[in-house]
């Protein structure tokens, strides 16, 4: 779509070039039969130059070449209307590039939103200090969930302040899709206090993108889905089940950041030697999960009752599997994994994801 994109660019741009060359008599054009005086054909240069200085930024991937996209279209279509006999069929083009610009605005400002919610957590994460975590702080824990510890690497190393995380997905919005349809997402964590920014663009086909968000902060949470952008499906803040929800996510995938398991907000108990239940508790929000680990203290599987839906009365099996694990920045955490809901009518294994870059910071 971004190719055709700029060859219409391309195209419309160079055809306003016409109106100059004729109005200052340096070419003749059959197609324009009405007489074009030098003003206006100043103004079909102008037009022009507008026009191909948003196709450069579009090329560059500068976000702002909607910008001159809109100018463009607008100045076009003045001319246009003012030659309307021969350059009507101009119109379709303007349409077009006008029908992206909006669209590529509505990308621009929800990505502005993103970096300011971002930058807002950031504005509030705390240094955890420069102390090397040591066995004897860990003591106090399930056996198992050490072992997880020391098979992550952590022990010897600065406690985690903040993580960021790009990934590639895959999903499935429905239980009875088939087709898995590929998305890429970035996401922000706070260890303290603990919130995180998940931001994700999916796409359903070769036309049709989705932009989502979800948010924990202030110990509430929010999920935000819109299509192009624009439309909006889903919008949900705040509400008591959410802000459960959102918790447990957070809860779930401190498996990518490890010392966080040391967080003053969460309780451990041991379930058996391979898994170990945790509490966290924070701003009067409780919510609690089952970590499994296999033998040499691999997180394997996240298991728990979450709600999956603020209209569902009761919560349902939500469940995290570890497929692969490896070191990044030093960690050893589970790169690859999948999510499930265990619904009455069987497994739905909606998400795959694989995380592709990751940083910390201590």
């Amino acid at each position: 779509m971004r190719i055709a994109l700029l060859i219409i660019l391309a195209i419309h741009a160079l055809i306003h070039l016409f109106g100059f060359l004729k109005a200052f008599e340096l070419a003749q054009f059959e197609a324009l039969k009405e007489p074009v005086s030098r003003s206006f054909g100043i103004l079909w240069l102008l037009a022009c130059l507008i026009l191909l200085c948003s196709l450069i930024l579009n090329l560059t991937g500068s976000q702002f070449w909607w910008l001159l996209g809109l100018m463009g279209v607008l100045f076009s279509q003045i001319l246009i209307f003012y030659f309307w006999s021969d350059a009507k069929f101009g119109s379709i083009a303007n349409l077009i590039i006008l029908i992206a610009s909006v669209l590529a605005y509505f990308q621009f400002s929800f990505d502005r939103q993103m970096e300011e919610e971002i930058a807002q957590i950031k504005a509030n994460t705390q240094e955890l200090g420069s102390e090397r975590i040591s066995k004897a702080d860990i003591s106090h824990l399930p056996s198992i969930v050490q072992k997880w510890l020391d098979a992550s690497g952590v022990l010897g190393r600065e406690p985690i302040s903040s993580v960021y995380l790009e990934q590639a997905l895959q999903f499935r919005l429905k239980p009875e899709d088939q087709e898995w349809s590929p998305g890429t997402a970035q996401q922000y964590f706070s260890v303290e206090p603990p919130a995180f920014h998940w931001t994700t663009e999916m796409k359903m086909n070769s036309i049709l993108k989705v932009l989502g968000r979800d948010r924990y902060m202030n110990g509430e949470g929010e999920m935000t889905i819109k299509i192009l952008g624009i439309l909006a499906v889903a919008d949900v803040k705040a509400d008591a089940k959410t802000n459960q929800a959102t918790l447990q996510r957070y809860l779930a995938e401190i498996v990518w950041f490890p010392t966080a398991a040391l967080s003053p907000y969460l309780e451990w108990k041991q379930i058996d030697s391979l898994s170990a239940k945790a509490t966290m508790r924070y701003q009067g929000v409780e919510g609690s999960g089952t970590f499994h680990f296999n033998e040499a203290g691999e997180f394997t599987k996240f298991s728990t009752l979450r709600y999956m839906d603020v209209n569902d009365e009761s919560p349902t099996e939500w469940v995290v599997e570890a497929k692969r694990s490896a070191v990044m920045d030093g960690v050893k955490i589970p790169v690859r994994c999948e999510a499930s809901w265990i619904l009455e009518s069987g497994e739905w294994n909606w998400l795959k994801l694989e995380i592709v870059d990751l940083s910390f910071d201590f």
